[in-house]
């Protein structure tokens, strides 16, 4: 259950089997959550007129056995795969009900590449796995009942007929707890529905991209000039490209963006326009670094404050204080200051220690106070000279050599263009996080410069795949060396 409500859930288990001439036992296993498993509530229910007639009391277990297990329940898609792992779930005899939302494991968080699980591979493994496989989404339907996820796991539960007890028997174990009874029983009922409808999850169809309609004359002529000179597949990430660039800085610079991609649209392409849709996409995310200025703006939006509202579940009448961590270095501050000042801060002598002094640790912002909030205020307001400073002159010069790199491959091999425009992925985030991410995206290049049009697709592929293996470039060495190219 991952720490979701799965102690009430197992607890309303038992209570309804004891309410109702059954022996029960219930017991759990620790875990640590979405960090490395999660706890583990097993119960086993026995009939109580079977053991009279027996004439005795059953040995229940402590832990579940693999292909021993009746039913499953699982809060999150990624607990269902886990189950399925464990061998908990066997097409012989399981029911697997799971809910199929998403709350992203660590590993998948802090994975330098694209560390998610791919939903569809989880549930056409789970499928597979169990004799009957229940899904939807229960985190959405508990919202929508203002109620908890345990409470929908119930409703699931009773829906699908696994166990020898009634609706009623089910919504009186909820109303005999005596806490959100009200909410519960709504969340349960919906569940219960959907269960026996046989409705699941509707499978989402991706719609064409829209226009948007900028009320702006400029940007209104961004979106004209990507209707006008781009085709149909790729107005989506143009138009999305255009939106990020134009919140990240102004309207120039979302041109500037569209005037790179005309060039890359004369190129020879690699199959459905690949190498024009993978350099837009990954060209829009590098124009828009993350830079001082930009991750102080996205921390004071008046969309972050409502998202960590709702997230908390903070109600009328309540105060929320928000806390920011924040631990800028000297090269960052000096590639915020237009250009002069920040290389005069670098290259001095008891200003630059000065400011090392100062930064040497960490600070706690509250940008859910004024001072706090106009703090950041002020360093996202440093965007207006942005192009002046060093840090933005570095980024625009690594760019042009990307964009250079890829239109000299396009003319001999477009699909070794497409990894090469692939490989931006190196490069992100800020701190020491964007300087990793940058030695290995410089690494990567030396190689591909020493072996020019010579490397094969799938080598750069798994160059650049093994350099977002692991942050310190060891499985990086390891694969030049593999391919004699360190």
């Amino acid at each position: 259950m991952g720490g979701e409500g799965g102690g009430v859930l197992a607890d309303w288990i038992v209570d309804m089997g004891e309410a109702n001439g059954y022996v029960a036992q219930t017991t759990s296993v620790p875990g640590v959550a979405q960090r490395t498993g999660a706890t583990i509530y097993y119960v086993e229910l026995y009939p109580l007129a079977q053991a009279d007639a027996d004439g005795g009391r059953p040995v229940l277990a402590l832990m579940p056995l693999p292909g021993d297990v009746d039913v499953v329940l699982a809060s999150e898609l990624m607990e269902a795969g886990r189950a399925v792992q464990r061998g908990l779930v066997t097409a012989d005899r399981t029911t697997l009900v799971a809910s199929t939302h998403r709350v992203y494991s660590i590993a998948e968080k802090s994975a330098m590449g694209d560390g998610r699980v791919d939903s569809g591979e989880l549930l056409a493994h789970a499928e597979r796995a169990a004799a009957r496989f229940i899904h939807f989404d229960m985190a959405r339907a508990a919202e929508a009942a203002g109620s908890v996820i345990s409470a929908v796991l119930f409703g699931a539960l009773a829906g699908a007929g696994v166990l020898p007890f009634s609706r009623a028997q089910f919504e009186a174990t909820i109303e005999r707890g005596g806490v959100g009874v009200k909410p519960s029983l709504k969340a349960f009922g919906a569940a219960f529905d959907k269960v026996q409808q046989g409705s699941g999850d509707t499978p989402v169809v991706p719609a064409p991209a829209v226009a948007p309609q900028p009320r702006h004359p400029a940007v209104r002529a961004l979106v004209d000039r990507v209707q006008r000179d781009f085709s149909a597949p790729l107005h989506g990430v143009l138009f999305e490209g255009v939106r990020r660039l134009v919140d990240y800085q102004d309207t120039d610079y979302a041109g500037l963006y569209l005037d790179r991609m005309a060039a890359i649209a004369t190129l020879p392409q690699a199959g459905e326009q690949r190498l024009q849709y993978e350099t837009a996409r990954h060209l829009a995310l590098w124009m828009s670094y993350e830079d001082t200025a930009r991750v102080a703006a996205l921390k004071t939006r008046a969309t972050r404050f409502e998202r960590v509202r709702g997230e908390a579940n903070v109600q009328d009448g309540q105060l929320l204080a928000i806390q920011e961590y924040m631990h800028p270095r000297l090269q960052e501050i000096c590639e915020t200051l237009p250009g002069g000042l920040g290389r005069w801060l670098s290259n001095s002598g008891a200003p630059r220690r000065l400011v090392e002094r100062m930064t040497q640790k960490g600070r706690v912002i509250r940008t859910s106070s004024l001072r706090g909030y106009l703090m950041l205020r002020m360093v996202a307001s440093a965007r207006r000279w942005r192009r002046s400073t060093t840090r933005y002159a570095d980024e625009n010069r690594r760019i042009e050599a990307w964009l250079q790199r890829i239109a000299a491959t396009a003319q001999q091999n477009p699909e070794l263009a497409v990894e090469l425009a692939q490989c931006q992925r190196l490069v992100k985030g800020y701190s020491d996080t964007h300087e990793r991410g940058l030695r290995n995206y410089d690494t990567v290049m030396a190689a591909f410069e020493r072996a020019g049009n010579r490397i094969a697709p799938a080598t750069l592929r798994e160059l650049r795949d093994a350099a977002l293996a692991d942050e310190h470039g060891k499985k990086l060495q390891a694969a030049l060396a593999r391919h004699a190219l360190a």
